[in-house]
C-alpha cells in the first residue's frame, strides 16, 4: 500500500542516521488512518532529535508535529510562525484547517505582506 511504501521509504532513509530529513507529500493519496499512522511515526522520529523538514498539503496533520511552518501561495512565502501561533491564527483556521464557519472563495482571502529576508 501507499502508507507502507511511505514508511519503507523513511526507514530506508533512517538507517543511515540522518540530521535532516526531508519529506514532500507524505499523505498525499493515504488513507487517513494511515495518513495518521505515518504521522505518528514522523512524530517519534521528530521527538529523537532528527530535523525534518516537510512539504504538506494537509496543514492541520502537519502543524501538529511541526515546530514552525511557512504557508505559501503562489511560490511566495504568505505567512509564517511558530506552529502554536500558526494554528490559533484565524485566517489559517479558516482557510487551511477547515475550522471556518462558512465557505469563502480566493478572492475573499486576507492577503499577506512579508517583509523579504533574504
Amino acid at each position: 500500500s501507499g502508507g507502507e511504501q511511505q514508511m519503507l521509504a523513511v526507514a530506508r532513509a533512517m538507517l543511515r542516521r540522518p540530521k535532516l530529513l526531508m519529506l514532500d507529500e507524505p499523505s498525499l493519496g493515504l488513507a487517513p488512518k494511515v495518513a495518521r499512522i505515518v504521522y505518528d511515526a514522523l512524530n517519534q522520529i521528530r521527538q529523537r532529535r532528527t530535523t525534518i523538514l516537510l512539504v504538506e498539503q494537509n496543514a492541520k496533520m502537519a502543524l501538529k508535529i511541526a515546530d514552525y511552518g511557512y504557508i505559501m501561495e503562489s511560490g511566495r512565502i504568505v505567512l509564517e510562525g511558530t506552529s502554536k501561533d500558526l494554528q490559533e491564527n484565524e485566517d489559517v483556521q479558516e482557510l487551511y484547517l477547515g475550522l471556518g464557519g462558512e465557505t469563502i472563495s480566493p478572492k475573499g482571502w486576507r492577503l499577506y505582506k512579508k517583509r523579504r529576508t533574504w
